[in-house]
């Protein structure tokens, strides 16, 4: 994934760092305030039942499945299983044919991203049409998302007003609200003309057999019932028992992801549209992808499929704050991605993403289902390490450290001469702005010159120091004469 050569890059970028300047902690901030106004103590226990709520689901998913598929079944709806992305495309482009679908109007699905399914409609025949504001706007650009609810947020309004400009061939316009009527007016007529919709699904519901879809804009009710068939494609980690449990988690993710009580729209879609309804598909197709999602059920790698895609992480990390999306390579950038990636494509595909992180804990402090990403990426970071796919410097560098810290004496001696040459290769100011060996750490930053000794010798010399003095407890519990 080329993880350091794109963050240099994103570095280099002066419009990209005004553009990640101001989206800094915007969402941030919202999720504060949201947390605030529901009541801190009272969030956090809610993180708690969520992350015990996805884990019940995850223990007995092939029964939650089995159950979901039988209750779409008994509603009308198709349901289709894909072992991985080739098969989902297939699943898809196969119905296309059957119908004679033309053109798919599309809501966010992350998991139509990962399978490529974009390109493969456009190669046979199908027109794709992003109908979210900020895919509409990638698509355009032939970018793919930089954020996974927001995912034009690398752009600012000049760059999409060329882009408008470009293909809508209408006079420039920069206006945020006028952009914004511009694209709506331009995609009425694909809504319109569509004869497939294809959404993802946030979450689906075992005892109802229904797909739920979180939105704030109204294209994902658009493309879910104005076309005559509606594929829903998503993981198959999305299942949930029950709606109450779709009511706990509405409450988690819309605060988590943008600091709203509750999205604009929430919409429960089940089975097609019947003999007395006035809305809705004629047919409705389920594609439940695993693409190596069984591959880590029971493992240590398990508490990454309780993720519910709020992008909180993300929000919070200021690795991605700094790079943006796109230095991650693949379609989940930020903390998630740093372990998804990896599992989904495998660890030798994506070399530089374990170490993409500073590990600061601000992911696992934020994330609504508490899935602890720091401790996630460190077991990535050993797998590496025990497969031989860090660079063969790094691991020896590894094992000599290894050596000297299991031999107290070798280390103390080490810890001396390390101060030692340091303190030589400081200026005048008391920094040291260039390391020979590893210059990549003061290429950004200077490095404070460590003080005369090491901690293990100040540490001797305090403890001399109290045995002279005779201890605190010996001197309080000592009798008056």
């Amino acid at each position: 994934m080329h993880f350091k050569q794109r963050a240099g890059s994103a570095l280099a970028d002066a419009k990209l760092q005004s553009v990640m300047k101001r989206f800094g902690s915007g969402f941030v901030e919202k999720r504060t305030q949201a947390r605030a106004a529901f009541g801190v103590d009272l969030f956090e226990r809610l993180r708690d039942e969520g992350a015990k709520l996805r884990d019940r689901g995850l223990a007995n998913l092939d029964v939650w499945l089995l159950r979901f598929e039988a209750e779409a079944l008994r509603r009308g709806a198709t349901v289709l299983w894909a072992g991985d992305t080739a098969e989902a495309r297939e699943h898809v482009l196969r119905i296309c044919r059957e119908h004679g679908l033309k053109k798919a109007i599309k809501s966010k699905s992350m998991v139509s991203e990962e399978a490529g399914l974009n390109d493969a409609l456009e190669a046979h025949g199908v027109q794709p049409v992003e109908t979210d504001l900020g895919e509409y706007i990638i698509q355009l650009a032939k970018e793919p998302p930089s954020h996974i609810i927001a995912p034009a947020i690398h752009k600012d309004k000049e760059q999409v007003s060329d882009l408008f400009t470009e293909h809508h061939r209408k006079p420039r316009l920069t206006d945020i609200d006028e952009l914004t009527r511009e694209a709506r007016v331009m995609l009425r007529e694909h809504f319109l003309s569509a004869d497939l919709g294809i959404s993802g699904g946030n979450f689906l519901i075992a005892e109802t057999g229904s797909v739920a879809i979180v939105t704030n804009e109204g294209n994902g009710r658009m493309t879910t019932t104005l076309p005559r068939v509606h594929i829903a494609i998503t993981g198959i980690e999305k299942v949930i028992p029950t709606l109450e449990d779709l009511s706990l988690l509405n409450r988690l993710l819309p605060r988590s992801a943008t600091g709203q009580a509750i999205s604009n729209y929430v919409s429960v879609l089940t089975g097609p549209r019947g003999a007395n309804d006035r809305e809705g598909p004629e047919h409705m197709v389920f594609v439940l992808v695993d693409n190596g999602r069984t591959d880590f059920l029971g493992g240590e790698m398990q508490e990454m499929l309780r993720c519910i895609r709020c992008g909180a992480c993300m929000n919070h990390c200021p690795v991605y704050q700094t790079v943006g999306g796109h230095a991650y390579g693949w379609v989940y950038p930020g903390p998630m991605g740093s372990v998804l990636t990896p599992m989904f494509n495998g660890l030798e595909n994506a070399l530089d993403l374990p170490q993409a992180a500073t590990l600061c804990g601000a992911c696992h402090v934020a994330c609504p289902v508490k899935i602890p990403l720091p401790g996630l990426l460190r077991k990535l970071r050993e797998k590496q390490v025990e497969q031989r796919l860090r660079p063969r410097t790094e691991r020896a560098a590894i094992r000599l450290w290894a050596f000297a810290a299991t031999r107290p004496w070798l280390y103390a001696l080490g810890t001396k001469l390390a101060v030692r040459v340091l303190r030589m290769l400081s200026s005048s100011t008391g920094v040291i702005r260039r390391i020979p060996f590893d210059p990549g750490w003061t290429l950004g930053r200077d490095i404070p010159a460590p003080e005369r000794k090491t901690f293990r010798q100040l540490y001797a010399e305090q403890r001399s120091e109290r045995g002279n003095q005779g201890s605190p407890v010996t001197r309080i519990g000592k009798p008056s004469s």
